[in-house]
């Protein structure tokens, strides 16, 4: 009953009223207050049951999946299979052209196409021809000219090479690329008007290839270079140095060496036997002039003028100041003579373009760029 009284009042006058109570009922008051603190965990329990649940706190950590979208993340590097292939230099284009093979004969045979003998029979009919006309023929065999073709190539080789005589530009090529199954006749420009573009071309279909077809390699290229030699033979060119035709010094050696060798004739006549001085003038003579006639003239002028110089008594006179001491001049002399042949046998060796000692060499010739190309 007072709660019933005490719900109606206010709250000021419920507090003051349930501390009056306490004081003259205690029993009511404590009904009362139980009562009350009911009443408010009832209603305490049914604002809980009303509110919203607040969310879990995320416990979750940061993934990729966190980062915000404008972020660009770099894509893993591509790893290569172990079977793989690899790349090397040699799978790489280059760009460059063939490498070119030294000119040290008139044949050059990189693919031993042809034996030792025919390649000799060819080496001489080379030089012969070109001591004889002066013009310079080449004959060069490779596998291939990849990655150059069969005209750049024999461009190449002919300015490299430089056939033909300097200003005569009288140089041709034969040029067999053997595994490109391809041929090619370069001609220089002074032979252009005897080896015309129509005759390099009917060469290589008439007289070499035909060959090449039944394998006869030797015979094709040996047919080229007569049917070459024939128009050569046929051309007015300059005619060659005389020293050339002999196969002696080159003219410039001739001024180097003449001092010493009149030196070392009279030394040798003078100090020598007659048949010693003989004997040894005939050597001189057929060093230097390359020739068994001029043999025969020195070695019987030496006798006659060392026979002479005994009779008079000079060698006797020379031989007494050898002895009073001139045997300083006379070792002189013998150097200078010794130096003499030794020079000359090596400027014998290495004449001009192309001597049977001293090996082939271009002349300085120029390409005109003509001639023709074939296959077979």
């Amino acid at each position: 009953m007072l709660s019933g009284m005490l719900a109606g009042m206010p709250a000021g006058a419920q507090g003051l009223s349930r501390e009056v109570l306490r004081q003259v009922m205690p029993a009511e008051a404590a009904a009362s207050d139980a009562s009350a603190a009911a009443a408010s965990a009832s209603t305490s329990a049914k604002t809980s049951a009303t509110a919203p649940t607040p969310p879990p706190a995320d416990t979750r950590t940061s993934t990729q999946s966190d980062t915000p979208a404008s972020t660009s993340v770099p894509a893993p590097k591509a790893v290569p299979a172990d079977n793989a292939p690899v790349p090397t230099a040699s799978d790489t284009p280059t760009g460059t052209s063939a490498a070119l093979p030294a000119l040290r004969a008139h044949v050059t045979d990189t693919t031993g196409t042809l034996d030792a003998t025919r390649r000799q029979a060819l080496e001489h009919q080379l030089t012969a021809l070109e001591q004889r006309k002066g013009a310079q023929v080449a004959v060069l065999i490779v596998p291939t000219t990849a990655p150059d073709t069969i005209e750049q190539y024999a461009t190449r080789v002919f300015d490299t090479w430089k056939l033909g005589r300097k200003g005569t530009d009288d140089g041709v090529l034969l040029l067999m690329a053997k595994n490109d199954r391809a041929l090619r006749i370069e001609v220089g420009y002074g032979l252009e008007g005897a080896i015309t573009d129509a005759t390099s071309g009917r060469i290589i279909r008439e007289q070499i290839v035909p060959r090449l077809q039944a394998g006869d390699y030797a015979g094709g290229i040996q047919a080229g270079v007569n049917a070459i030699e024939t128009l050569i033979n046929g051309e007015p060119l300059p005619a060659p140095p005389a020293q050339r035709q002999a196969g002696n010094y080159g003219a410039e050696g001739a001024p180097e060496m003449a001092l010493p060798f009149v030196v070392g004739l009279i030394v040798l006549m003078l100090g020598a036997s007659t048949v010693v001085a003989g004997i040894g003038t005939a050597v001189a003579s057929w060093f230097m002039f390359g020739s068994w006639w001029a043999a025969l003239v020195g070695g019987i002028a030496g006798l006659a003028v060392s026979g002479l110089l005994g009779v008079f008594g000079i060698k006797r006179l020379f031989r007494a100041w050898l002895g009073r001491g001139g045997g300083g001049g006379g070792g002189g002399f013998g150097g200078g003579f010794g130096g003499g042949f030794g020079g000359g046998r090596r400027g014998r060796g290495g004449f001009g373009g192309g001597g049977f000692r001293g090996g082939f060499g271009g002349g300085g010739g120029r390409s005109g760029g003509g001639g023709a190309s074939g296959r077979w």
